[in-house]
């Protein structure tokens, strides 16, 4: 890897576009390395791992709403169109609104694969945007597979180096740029066009992290779709000739300047040197349970207490209860946000798969995480959950804090130390590292573990057959032809879609 120093200059200072970090990332998008066998399978897993995901929300108002918008907008002249995840295969529509609807989609369940670092991600979300241009343009798998890595490596690499959070910045701002720079490499686009493309992806896609904060809106889902929308449409514009501000990263009124740590920030972004194989995917993590990554290992050392400490759940047991854990956790999903919502059992369920106290709570009770059940209302009204639940802190342990950003994988670390102080006055303590799911966990997630994901999601909203038929499908992706690659979505059982009213809008 070589480090691309990236600091702001001042408009007489002439950065030249070869120094820019968004020209930087043209290069590696325009490098024709092939992509590893470790790669490939990596990519294969995480398309199931999308498509299971979207499949157990197509029944919800966002991704009912999102594909609404899509279906309105029927493929453009300039292509074969693409699929929207749910309907017909046959029924094509315009990529940018392909990739809106399936964003959502993949979003709307928090339920997807994640990269921690300098900042948040979820480098899945470069997925539909891509897919949707490579059905429209008639590409092959091969060509998705490597515009897919393109799209993972500079995410990740972005995300290890910038930190958007600590500026209230939203975590998308990143994901505009890689899905650009995926889609060039896809497209096998010139460096220049690619350049102009990630400019203008990142331009159009800051925005604060308010959709983050608070009481969680819809907005949460829609907000990674909207970032590959428009990183189709700068691709689309970048194509024709348009171009973007530059410097775009270290313009003395640019993203960094203005945004993130001002006129005096430098930073050092990892990116692979020209002929080095894009291996970033390997790094992310997927999810297990339905709920900020964060919350991941807390679900599980939580069932493991349920089993093994049965006794703590006598009524009345618990005095209180304390997490330890990083900077990160407890100031975003911990007590230390200050979010009285993340306490309230009338709160929407994106404030809830947001908020340690309540999903610790919830597990410890129930031995277990469901992504529907563990979020419903009765559940979250429970009289003896609501009681606990406003009895569980979290605090920063600059320890853990320390582990959040170690750059040696095998000491990096999203979890804890729990306190569990009862009223007899006896203290239970337990810790974990990371999530059972996780590469370093008890129980590392492998292809047959994202198929039973994709099963158990898909059950009751896709036909026996098309579950299989998507699998066949998915598990030679690198072999598809640009016909087959067309078949690469989900088609929803007869009437599940029609059993769920369909709202009203402008288009």
């Amino acid at each position: 890897m070589k480090s691309h120093h990236l600091r702001v200059h001042r408009s007489d200072e002439n950065l030249e576009r070869t120094g820019q970090l968004a020209w930087a990332i043209a290069e590696v998008a325009a490098d024709p390395v092939e992509v590893s066998a470790e790669v490939t399978d990596m990519i294969i897993n995480r398309v199931i791992d999308n498509a299971a995901v979207a499949a157990a929300s197509l029944t919800r108002a966002p991704v009912i709403s999102a594909r609404a918008q899509a279906l309105a907008h029927p493929v453009t002249t300039g292509g074969d169109g693409s699929t929207v995840f749910g309907s017909d295969a046959a029924r094509r529509v315009s990529p940018e609104w392909a990739a809106w609807a399936n964003g959502v989609a993949v979003r709307e369940l928090d339920y997807h694969d994640t990269f921690l670092a300098a900042d948040y991600s979820h480098p899945g979300d470069n997925i539909p945007p891509i897919l949707a241009v490579a059905q429209h343009v008639g590409a092959t798998g091969r060509d998705l597979v490597r515009g897919i890595a393109t799209g993972y490596e500079i995410q990740i690499d972005l995300v290890k180096a910038i930190s958007l959070h600590k500026h209230k910045i939203d975590h998308v701002a990143h994901l505009g740029p890689s899905a650009a720079a995926g889609i060039g490499t896809l497209l096998g686009l010139d460096v220049e066009t690619i350049f102009q493309a990630v400019g203008q992806a990142l331009h159009t896609t800051t925005a604060t992290r308010q959709s983050r904060k608070g009481q969680i809106s819809t907005w949460k889902a829609h907000a990674p779709a909207f970032a590959g929308k428009m990183a189709v449409e700068a691709v689309d514009r970048a194509m024709r000739g348009q171009t973007s501000p530059e410097p775009i990263y270290e313009g003395e009124d640019g993203v960094v300047a203005w945004l993130l740590d001002g006129p005096d920030a430098a930073y050092d972004v990892p990116l692979p040197e020209q002929g080095e194989p894009k291996l970033a995917i390997l790094d992310s993590y997927t999810k297990e349970h339905s709920a900020e990554y964060q919350a991941q290992a807390w679900i599980d050392l939580a069932r493991k207490l349920h089993s093994e400490h049965p006794e703590i759940l006598e009524p009345g047991g618990i005095d209180h209860i304390v997490i330890h854990t990083s900077h990160h956790t407890h100031y975003v999903i911990g007590s230390g946000a200050n979010d009285p919502q993340k306490y309230d059992p009338t709160a929407s369920r994106e404030t809830l798969d947001h908020s340690i106290p309540y999903i610790f709570t919830v597990a410890l009770q129930d031995g277990r995480w469901h992504h529907v059940d563990s979020y419903s209302p009765e559940r979250a009204g429970r009289e003896d959950t609501v009681a606990l639940w406003s009895r569980v802190t979290t605090q920063e342990d600059e320890e853990w804090t320390r582990r959040y950003h170690s750059l040696d994988p095998a000491e990096k670390a999203f979890g804890g130390r729990v306190e569990i102080v009862m009223t007899d006055g006896s203290t239970l303590v337990d810790e974990i590292a990371v999530a059972d799911a996780h590469p370093l966990g008890a129980r590392p997630f492998a292809r047959e573990d994202y198929i039973g994901k994709f099963r158990t999601l898909a059950a009751d909203v896709l036909e026996p057959e098309e579950i299989e038929r998507f699998l066949e499908l998915v598990q030679r992706l690198p072999e598809l032809t640009a016909d087959e690659l067309g078949g690469l979505t989900i088609q929803a059982a007869a009437g599940v879609l029609a059993s769920v009213p369909s709202p009203k809008g402008l288009f």
